[in-house]
């Protein structure tokens, strides 16, 4: 383990291991990074106050009270329908851990609730390395994943996730910070665009139908700068959603922009992901408080999550996310800050 940068011990799992946030800076970003799920604990630019993410200034908060703040979830981000799929004819059953129905995010235990290992940490950035490891939540293979967030110069933040196995399997890892740029209760002070010409419906357990429908004539579409407070009109959407960017993972390219019109911070996405997960955190509700002191309700922030599109396994018109032994699947996503 290299380290040449700010780390202390931030708290403790439940069976005593010190859980370590490291702090690195660059291009106006400084960014606090915990071993425990890969999360980014806290995200600062420069001549801007508040946090530019929602998350807490202790650990246990993050163990009873947490919705993914900043985490890496996998081995498979998002959800699986009935937490079933195949690979080469062999059938799998994975953990049902959101209302017994529904895979999400890894399962209860996956990659986002554990322990990462510091490979290396610098001034301006951190490597960490886990190892999923075969049958957990149902996978099958050894899967390791290396998380890389690096910030640089015009307040770019660089995530890049790089995924092998030992045996084929499913993976989809993403990045689940909720953002809020102005520092409000509220995100409906900002306007988002996202360059999706479909997105993809779901059904009553949030999981994918298999159509992707136009977003033309729709509230789904966000190509031009909209208002996140047109959720609240019209046919009060709660945006939950996989846009769908592409068909198959491909060159870094711009996907989205927010701009919040309070405080003139925005934020450009850029990954090579074919999907990015929408949601605006209407679900939200927090019941102790968070960075600073702030509350966390409905609305309080949002997600952009690059991802493959969920449940993709199981829809032979998804892009895939089967990954093979000898294989990387390297997912690389820009979040870059901005101040007018």
């Amino acid at each position: 383990m290299a380290v040449q940068t700010e780390t202390e011990v931030f708290g403790h799992t439940a069976s005593g291991e010190p859980v370590h946030r490291v702090v690195i800076r660059g291009g106006g970003l400084t960014a606090h990074i915990l071993t425990w799920g890969a999360v980014i604990q806290d995200l600062r630019l420069d001549g801007h106050a508040a946090p530019l993410v929602l998350g807490f200034e202790t650990f246990p908060d993050y163990l009873a009270h947490s919705p993914y703040f900043g985490a890496t979830p996998g081995r498979n981000a998002n959800r699986i329908g009935g937490g079933r799929f195949e690979i080469d004819g062999t059938a799998y059953q994975l953990e049902n851990n959101e209302k017994g129905v529904t895979h999400l995010h890894g399962g209860s235990d996956g990659i986002a609730k554990r322990l990462w290992t510091i490979l290396e940490a610098t001034e301006n950035r951190v490597v960490l390395q886990i190892v999923d490891p075969d049958g957990r939540a149902g996978y099958p293979g050894n899967c390791t994943v290396t998380c890389t967030y690096t910030v640089s110069a015009g307040g770019v933040l660089n995530v890049l996730y790089e995924s092998s196995t030992d045996r084929a399997t499913i993976c989809n890892i993403c990045q689940h910070s909720y953002f809020n740029l102005d520092g409000t209760a509220d995100a409906f002070g900002h306007d988002v665009m996202i360059a999706a010409n479909s997105y993809l419906p779901t059904d009553p357990l949030q999981v994918p139908t298999g159509e992707i429908r136009p977003v033309e004539g729709t509230a789904f579409d966000l190509r031009a700068m909209t208002p996140m407070r047109r959720q609240l009109e019209g046919e009060k959407i709660g945006y939950d959603h996989n846009f769908c960017l592409s068909d198959e993972r491909g060159a870094k390219q711009p996907v989205a922009l927010v701009r919040s019109i309070n405080s003139g911070v925005s934020l450009e996405v850029r990954t090579t992901e074919p999907g990015v997960q929408f949601y605006t955190g209407f679900k939200m509700n927090i019941p102790v408080p968070g960075l600073e002191g702030r509350r966390y309700g409905p609305f309080a922030g949002f997600c952009l999550e690059t991802q493959i599109w969920p449940d993709a396994v199981n829809h032979s018109g998804f892009p895939q996310a089967i990954l093979r032994p000898g294989e990387t699947l390297r997912q690389e996503t820009d979040y870059v800050f901005t101040k007018s």
